[in-house]
């Protein structure tokens, strides 16, 4: 038991960043990221023993903060959010024609009802490249698909975005935002990591998950 402690711990030192970022990413909304964090870990921690090493400890984690935001999501019957809104917002920034605030802040919603609407693995791949700037071949290692799956998804977010953006452009009679590309340069200019009162400290989360 003591290993399986250390062992916890020593994933959730290394790993807590990119678990809170990928919930982001995965629409989490902001309040809920410290007790969906808790919820990856109480499963690493359920898990652990059955987990041999051959996929990469990132890509274990991703697949199980997809399962748990899609399961907090389908339960709480929230809308899933973009997960940074300083990257919206820079994303609106770009379109002149929405540069008041009241203006911006629909048009986050906007955003996000688009995104809200695209299948999780279709959003996941998304997000990862247009918002976080990797590559196909970096999301096909993170989420141990082929390259091939991953520009199929990248292609069906896309279609699906831009569908919703001219739905929305006809109903309001207005030009479409740009798209979310614009947002790349931008989204490495903010920092993702969690403040120090969201992180969930792996003792509790030994004692909440112990089975």
């Amino acid at each position: 038991m003591t290993q399986g402690v250390l062992t916890l711990r020593a994933i959730y030192d290394e790993h807590v960043s990119f678990v809170w970022r990928a919930l982001r990413r995965l629409g989490v909304r902001e309040s809920d990221l410290p007790d969906a964090v808790q919820d990856v870990f109480l499963v690493v921690h359920r898990k652990l023993p059955e987990f041999e090493g051959r996929s990469k400890m990132t890509t274990w984690l991703f697949g199980i903060a997809m399962r748990v935001a899609r399961d907090r999501m389908r339960l709480a019957h929230v809308r899933r959010q973009v997960g940074d809104e300083e990257a919206v917002l820079a994303y609106v920034d770009e379109n002149a024609d929405v540069a008041a605030q009241a203006e911006r802040r629909q048009a986050v919603e906007i955003l996000e009802s688009i995104l809200d609407a695209l299948p999780m693995e279709q959003r996941a791949v998304f997000t990862l490249f247009e918002l976080d700037g990797m590559s196909g071949e970096a999301i096909a290692e993170l989420l141990e698909i082929p390259l091939g799956t991953v520009y199929s998804r990248l292609r069906l977010a896309r279609e699906a975005f831009q569908r919703s953006v001219t739905r929305l452009r006809a109903r309001q009679d207005r030009p479409p935002p740009p798209r979310v590309s614009a947002v790349r340069s931008k989204m490495r200019e903010v920092s993702d990591e969690p403040s120090d009162e969201g992180i969930i400290s792996p003792r509790r989360v030994t004692a909440g998950g112990a089975a």
